[in-house]
This record gives structure tokens, sequence and C-alpha cells, in this order.
């Protein structure tokens, strides 16, 4: 836990700002407080309008501590935007002292040895994950803490973000009275939240759809081998939507809540009939539930065609993939999981929290997956190694690897 009993998460985004607030109960984490507030300063993980930024962070934040019942004063903070790329690392050195044991100084060291990659004078690391550790040849090793051996190696995960991007996010949190004591790249986050160990071993792509973007993460064999962003996300569909039936963004929005489908076949919901406001809001006319289907269906095939190659262009055909989880607000898009089916070829899930206690139904929706796990991943830190727990037997026999036809 960071800062006594408590820990906060800050999660702005395109369309909304949400603040968790958590403690260390009898079970181990747990919600005490949410809070959220429109977001009208940020595009894309980019602050284009400081002083709204501070505002929302401050509504969001005090709705958390009135529900918490406390005040917080330092928060993770989640970040995105195409300004967020990463890489893979491997790095050696030599175990330390006489009795040849691994220690913690050991990992840091190799972890740190790992972090020395070309890097622009604008741009910054903000996590250096190990996948896996190897010790004089035997790979594969998930904690090499106590093992004896000479040598250590580590392929890292190394994900990095531009400066000023960065610096202008934790600007808008200090302005809000809030200190930052770490940043969170966001699909990094809502995977803590959202999948079980058991998916990070045999393979998963997890697919968080914001407004503005569409974070990616890809877990094999236990570890990080990837994670992006796309400029891809919700609010453009709800433009589409505005502009196809010429009607006003906020109509847009609320059709493609309420009628809106991802289906990529004719279904019985495409002969519902609703009223859409005219521009206006003095008129309005009839629409089909098929005629706003074919706004939207081309837009999310664009998309998971963007993720897809995105995977592809990243990620080896040797890695096996077994999974896709959908989550974030874009995750609610009715039928959506079954288009991302036929897309990927693979099984497909709509991912919510669950991993940590004090969830109410309305916290255990896809659009909390960053919030709440912004406080998970922060608790946790990034750089120690965590032991693998569980069974993946029973998963393996209900999953479908990708026997690379993604590359196809």
């Amino acid at each position: 836990m960071a800062r006594g009993d408590t820990i906060a998460g800050l999660d702005i985004g395109t369309t909304k700002t949400c603040a968790v607030i958590a403690s260390n109960g009898p079970a181990g984490l747990e919600i005490i407080g949410v809070g959220e507030a429109p977001s009208l300063g940020m595009r894309k993980g980019v602050v284009t309008d400081l002083e709204e930024t501070v505002r929302s962070i401050e509504i969001a934040t005090e709705r958390a501590e009135r529900m918490a019942g406390i005040h917080v004063s330092h928060v993770y903070v989640g970040v995105t935007g195409e300004h967020v790329n990463s890489t893979n690392n491997h790095a050696v050195v030599a175990v330390a002292g006489e009795a040849r044991e691994v220690g913690a100084s050991d990992i840091r060291r190799v972890v740190d040895a790992s972090k020395i990659i070309s890097l622009a004078a604008d741009r910054q690391i903000i996590h250096a994950l190990p996948r896996h550790f190897t010790i004089d040849g035997q790979d594969g090793v998930a904690d090499p803490i106590g093992m004896s051996g000479g040598r250590l190696e580590v392929d890292t995960h190394i994900v990095t973000g531009g400066s000023t991007f960065i610096t202008n996010v934790l600007k808008c949190v200090s302005r809000a009275g809030l200190e930052p004591i770490g940043i969170v790249f966001e699909p990094l986050a809502s995977s803590a939240a959202t999948l079980l160990p058991e998916e990070k071993h045999i393979g998963v792509v997890l697919l968080d759809i914001g407004g503005g973007t569409t974070d990616i993460a890809v877990y094999s064999g236990g570890g990080l081998v990837h994670s992006g962003t796309i400029p891809v996300g919700g609010n453009i569909l709800t433009n589409d939507i505005a502009l196809g039936l010429k009607t006003t963004f906020a109509e847009a929005e609320n059709l493609k809540r309420t009628y809106g489908s991802g289906a990529a076949k004719a279904d019985a919901d495409d002969g519902v009939i609703f009223a859409v406001k005219s521009l206006d809001g003095r008129g309005s006319r009839e629409v089909s539930g098929g005629q706003l289907r074919s706004i939207v269906l081309p837009r999310i095939l664009e998309l998971f065609r963007m993720a897809k190659d995105n995977v592809a262009a990243h990620v080896a055909r040797d890695h096996m993939l077994g999974e896709v989880v959908i989550t974030g607000g874009g995750a609610h898009l009715r039928n959506i999981d079954e288009t991302a089916m036929e897309c990927f070829n693979l099984p497909v899930r709509i991912g919510v929290p669950s991993t940590v206690a004090g969830l109410t139904d309305a916290v255990k929706q896809p659009e909390f997956a960053t919030a709440v796990g912004l406080v998970l991943f922060g608790s946790r830190g990034d750089g120690t190694p965590q032991r693998r727990t569980g069974s993946a037997t029973g998963v393996l026999t209900k999953m479908t690897s990708w026997f690379g036809s993604i590359w196809t």
C-alpha cells in the first residue's frame, strides 16, 4: 500500500474523469470511494484545455472523497495516447556475492541494465516490466530471488512516453491539489483489474476502448509482450452517427448507447424504429436499427482491423494467444464481442473489474476498469516479480491458439 492505509487512482479520459479510493481492509485492498466528472479538456490522452482538465479532476476527486469519507492528497495517474510506445529489451548481469544467490539487489541491477535503450531527449521511461528471468541458461524463471547461479538475465517490457505530454497531465493533477506518486500506462491498469493470471499465462489480447483511443495490451507466458494505443475510440462512432443522421452529438451518443449495435450481420433489432431529433431540436424523424447499424459497423470493423494489425506488427508468431478481452466504455456496444470474435477468430469476453473487494454493481462496469486497476497496479508496484498462482490446466482445454491466422 502507499501513503498509509489508503491509495487513490485517477483516470483522466477523453469523455470522463474517474477517481477511485481504496483502503487496506481485512480481505485486502477494498474500494471505498468512486467519483466521476465529465472530461472536456482532454483529447486522445493529450491535454487540450488545462483549466477544464483541472476542474474535472477536482470534481471527480471531491465526489470520491465524499463517498469514502476521507481526504486524499496522493494519486496514481493513468496516461495514454499515441505518444506512448513500447519495446522489449534484454540484459545480463553477474550475480553478486560469494554465495552466488540471487537477491533483490541483483534484480534491481539487471532491470536497471535493461532500461539502457536509445531514447530521444523528449521521451521518458514509464515502466520497465520484467517478463521473465534466466539463470545460467535456465529460462522461464518468474521469481529468481533465492535461486543459485552466476549469470542473471532478464527480458523486460519497456514503456516510454512523450515527456511534454506527461508533464502537462501531471501539471493538471498538481493544480488540482493532488500529488502524483506514480504514472501508469492505462491498458496495464485495465489488465490488473480484469485479467486472470491464467489468461496472461496462456495468452490474451486486451482492448480497452475509451472515448478517444483504444489501448492494447498483449500477454503471453505470464508476461507483457506488447502494449500500445490506436487513435480510434467510441467518440468517433458518435461523430459518425451525428453526421449520418444529421443530429447533435449528444443525441447521437444517446442513440449509440440505447440502440447501437456492432453486429456484423442483420438481426431482429434492425427492424426497430425510433425517433431522432433534428439538429435544431424542433423536429424529429424516424430511423431504423438497421440504418444505425450500417453507420456503426464500418467503424467497429476499422477499429478491430487497426488493433489486429497493431498486434500482428509487434507480437511474434510463436506467441500463442487464446482470447480477446474487451473493456472500457466501448465494451457496452451491443454485440461488439460477437463481431470481435469473427475478426480475431478467437474467443471474446467483456472485461469488468473483478479482482478487488468493495465493488458495487455500479462500479463493476467496463468503463471503470482503468480507474480500479490504477489502485491495484500502483499498490503492488511494477518492478517486483509477482509469483504466479492458480492452475491453467482447466483453461487450456477451453481456449484456442491463434495458429498465426492474425498475420494473414
